[in-house]
């Protein structure tokens, strides 16, 4: 996989919403069995999301609330295990840090806690369960 064949860009949900639910469909909806009603909430209106394309196709996704939680991070099957992820989160975290915020956290799939804690995250709390998928949450200092 070439660099520049990525793109890691803050989308807009007005504009790339469609793009955004493609990828959250087909990770969370179809893969995980996530019910429809639980994908889809209030905060993707007010959220800054984010669209990884490679070869000019839509292959990752995420979205930062303004509280400072990470969340809907999806990788397409197909693109898992390339580096994809960890430069969408990398690309997040410089983003909460120009809004300024001095921590972020997000619910981690119980699975995904190595990759997170590989980055600075810290597990905190028990493991809990959103729609049946066992998670963490976990913290990390932005700067």
């Amino acid at each position: 996989m070439l660099e520049n064949d990525i793109n890691i860009r803050v989308a807009d949900w007005s504009t790339d919403k469609d793009r955004l639910k493609h990828i959250r469909h087909l990770v969370f909806i179809e893969e995980q069995k996530v019910p429809v009603e639980l994908e889809w909430d209030e905060f993707d209106v007010t959220a800054t999301h984010f669209l990884v394309s490679f070869l000019d196709k839509d292959v990752a996704c995420a979205r930062l609330k303004s509280d400072g939680q990470i969340g809907r991070m999806a990788v397409l099957t197909e693109h898992r295990n390339q580096g994809i992820g960890q430069k969408l989160l990398q690309f997040v975290l410089q983003n909460a840090a120009k809004k300024k915020l001095k921590d972020v956290y997000l619910h981690a799939q119980v699975s995904a806690i190595p990759f997170y804690e590989k980055h600075g995250f810290t597990a905190a709390g028990e493991v809990f369960y959103e729609a049946n998928i066992p998670h963490r949450e976990m913290l990390r200092k932005v700067c």
